[in-house]
């Protein structure tokens, strides 16, 4: 008897990056980049985007798409601060998905929003094999999860446009080797840009947020 077999997730990741390539134009038209902010968690994703929108939101419109499997703690953080927010629970879903941000953008007015960043499901495998339709892929990694994480989990690293270390003022009391962690990452993708933060002192933020600021300066010469 002849054994068929069924590649689901291959027919699952190709509808996604068809809605995909559909939330991206109508990012591009207009003109928002869109970042997807990924870690595990209890990385600081939270509390990142929270630094993040305190700096830039008298400079640039800001929007945050948060998701979570239960719960809208985070999405009530952000709307305290006057920055639009949409939470998505996903059930159970460990990522989000092209179809969730679609929901979720037609809930925000995009027109005239420059940034959206979008607060992946706490997770290092999932997220990295979804395309939502971002510009740009942001992983965040926190210095007590150990200097390890690249090689147990390449796909997440080899995917990301940036590498942020998050509570680098930690770096004194744990043994993590930011050098060899360096290596890892840039074996594994040698375009990433790797920035050492900390939203308890800001080191780092100034970086990040220059980052940003050329980014989306970019995006607004593609709007179509």
């Amino acid at each position: 008897m002849s054994v068929k077999i069924i590649k689901v997730m291959e027919d699952v990741l190709g509808a996604n990056d068809v809605l995909a390539r559909k939330n991206r134009e109508r990012l591009d038209r207009n003109g928002t980049l869109a970042i997807n902010i990924m870690s595990s968690p209890g990385a600081g994703k939270t509390s990142f985007i929270l630094q993040t929108m305190a700096r830039l939101k008298q400079e640039i419109s800001i929007a945050v798409i948060e998701g979570d499997i239960a719960c809208s703690i985070d999405a009530e953080k952000v709307s305290e601060q006057g920055i639009p927010a949409v939470q998505i629970n996903t059930g159970g879903g460990c990522h989000l998905d092209a179809n969730m941000l679609d929901k979720a953008l037609n809930v925000l007015d995009l027109k005239g929003l420059e940034l959206l960043l979008i607060e992946n499901v706490g997770n290092l495998v999932c997220p990295a094999e979804f395309n939502l339709g971002e510009h740009k892929r942001v992983m965040l990694l926190s210095l007590p999860e150990g200097d390890d994480k690249p090689h147990k989990y390449p796909l997440m690293f080899s995917t990301s446009d940036v590498v942020l270390v998050n509570k680098i003022d930690l770096l004194p009391y744990l043994h993590f080797d930011l050098d060899a962690f360096r290596r890892a990452v840039t074996g594994l993708n040698p375009d990433v840009k790797i920035m050492p933060v900390s939203c308890t002192t800001g080191e780092g933020l100034e970086t990040w947020l220059d980052w940003l600021r050329s980014e989306i300066s970019r995006r607004k010469g593609v709007k179509a």
